[in-house]
């Protein structure tokens, strides 16, 4: 599925809740660290405040209808406006907001794949308005007071320009989508991701983490290390199993309809289902 067809498919999500009220509601998981989550309806990824001395930073900004609900609501919880947005992927559930935000003050951090593929279409983005200002490659750190939040883009993983932010002195990571946490993860291989390196990433940040580590996922609830590697073995398993059905030779409907991932079926929702996660891995694994 290639990236212009995700946030159609995300904003539909979000007209299922219509009759809803989506509001937001932000929870400190360490000092100046804010989670910020979407309720009543799909308002996007999950998202992060960082309130340090002298400076506000963001992580992603949600869906574009929402955007300036979505500014209200974190400019109230931090106290002031926005300095930073640091985008964790292309999408338009994570960085939707951006020209809302931009057109606030806020400057745009991203890593450089997400301004190309924005200025294809920049409608995942809110508009031309919401394309990254400062981008990087490897990666860039933010020093806000008490608060260093390090940004480090680890490639081939949800896209190909993922970013994962670790605050050590607080011992918080924020995955972006590497991590959706207890239910299949959307790796989008027509954006440049793929089933190994999104593995890979995840063993990555997992690497980063100890016991007491709080893991903001860009999908689920707040969890840990012992949740995210549930999630990793998870997926390790099911690409196991798939690729051994796909190493006898079996159709791509045979492997379909052994149904590997039965198993795992308490991991299905409606935008990810078995078959779908199915279908993802046998592409990634004759493709790759």
């Amino acid at each position: 599925m290639k990236m212009l067809a995700v946030l159609p498919l995300l904003l539909a999500s979000l007209a299922f809740a219509q009759d809803e009220e989506i509001t937001f509601s932000s929870s400190e998981v360490e000092p100046g660290i804010f989670m910020v989550e979407a309720k009543g309806g799909f308002g996007g990824g999950n998202m992060a405040i960082l309130v340090g001395e002298g400076h506000v930073a963001m992580i992603d900004d949600g869906v574009p209808p929402l955007a300036e609900n979505l500014l209200a609501h974190v400019t109230e919880t931090a106290g002031g406006p926005i300095d930073f947005m640091v985008n964790t992927h292309v999408h338009g559930d994570h960085a939707g907001g951006n020209a809302v935000f931009a057109d606030n003050g806020t400057v745009v951090f991203a890593h450089d794949n997400i301004r190309k593929r924005l200025l294809e279409d920049s409608s995942g983005a809110g508009g031309p308005g919401g394309l990254p200002v400062i981008t990087f490659d490897d990666g860039v750190t933010f020093h806000l007071g008490r608060i260093e939040a390090r940004v480090e883009h680890l490639p081939k993983a949800h896209t190909d320009g993922d970013a994962v932010i670790y605050f050590p002195g607080a011992n918080v990571i924020h995955t972006g989508d590497i991590l959706f946490h207890g239910i299949f993860p959307f790796i989008d291989l027509d954006s440049g991701g793929t089933v190994d390196g999104y593995i890979a990433a995840q063993q990555e940040i997992l690497s980063m983490a100890d016991d007491e580590t709080k893991i903001i996922p860009g999908h689920g609830s707040l969890t840990d290390k012992d949740g995210m590697k549930t999630d990793i073995d998870m997926l390790i398993d099911g690409r196991t199993m798939v690729k051994a059905l796909v190493d006898q030779g079996k159709s791509i409907d045979d492997v379909l309809a052994a149904n590997p991932l039965a198993k795992y079926d308490s991991f299905s929702w409606e935008f990810i289902t078995t078959e779908r996660m199915t279908r993802t891995l046998i592409r990634s694994l004759t493709t790759d």
